[in-house]
């Protein structure tokens, strides 16, 4: 149930979603006895998406995110593991086209793929299951571990957790399959925006991992006053720092995450 009703959630809070939502009740409404309030909903959906897609908005919600975790210290010596979220692969434009397929945030694999090769006998663990609820695109963990075969990384090494839909699930599968012994370090390689999210699941299911942080989609806190240029660009940056913010909140409310906002000085 948690599954479908944070797909739900997920989908009201991306902004331009709801905007749109707001907008199409407001073209309905004119033709009604509201049309009054019909041309003041199409209105501020118009100024509310110029807003979102063009404004530094999406920028200054996502830098926090971005900032809170540093990149990660290997001063401390190798890893024993490295967990690596999905997100990175596209199930069905791979299946299709019999290749792996990357999208944007390819560096959670490309990071990966290059601390696999810089210590040499660390175990990785590839977490992504199916996560859409309507659209199956199947697991991305099968390719993951072709991908990296590729590469070089000999498949004993890697293993292929292919049941997660979402960032708990992630935690929790991950822990059963890595069963981490007392002592080792084991890295989260993800999205320095969704580091946060996923630092305090992790922590909550037991979980104790080191930040290892990639795909920055900004240079720091002097984009926060950086306009977009195109409308779409800006939509896709807010959407993607909103349902973070969101995710953080209802998870800690829901007492899956060990803190509102996890830092890296919160206890594992």
């Amino acid at each position: 149930m948690f599954y479908i009703l944070s797909k739900v959630l997920g989908f009201f809070a991306s902004p331009s979603n709801l905007v749109i939502v707001l907008g199409l009740l407001g073209v309905l409404l004119l033709a009604t006895r509201r049309a009054r309030i019909g041309r003041f909903l199409t209105a501020a959906s118009l100024m509310a998406l110029a807003t979102l897609g063009l404004s530094p908005l999406g920028n200054a919600l996502i830098i926090p995110l971005e900032q809170r975790f540093p990149p990660w210290d290997d001063s401390r010596g190798p890893p024993d593991g490295i967990v690596v979220l999905g997100g990175a692969i596209t199930p069905d434009v791979s299946a299709a086209r019999n290749e792996v397929a990357l999208n944007e945030a390819a560096e959670r694999v490309t990071a990966a793929v290059a601390l696999a090769r810089r210590y040499p006998d660390a175990r990785i663990v590839y977490s992504g299951g199916a996560n859409a609820l309507i659209f199956r695109e199947g697991s991305e963990a099968a390719f993951a571990v072709r991908l990296f075969e590729s590469l070089g990384i000999p498949p004993a090494r890697i293993i292929a957790e292919e049941q997660s839909r979402n960032t708990v699930e992630n935690a929790v599968f991950s822990l059963l399959l890595a069963m981490p012994q007392p002592g080792e370090r084991w890295v989260l390689v993800t999205s320095a925006y969704h580091m946060p999210r996923a630092m305090g699941v992790f922590r909550r299911a037991g979980f104790p991992v080191e930040a290892y942080p990639v795909d920055w989609r900004t240079r720091g806190p002097q984009d926060a006053l950086r306009p977009f240029q195109t409308l779409g660009s800006g939509l896709e940056r807010a959407d993607t720092a909103a349902r973070e913010w969101v995710g953080l909140l209802v998870y800690w409310l829901t007492g899956r995450s060990a803190a509102l906002f996890p830092g890296p000085l919160d206890p594992a």
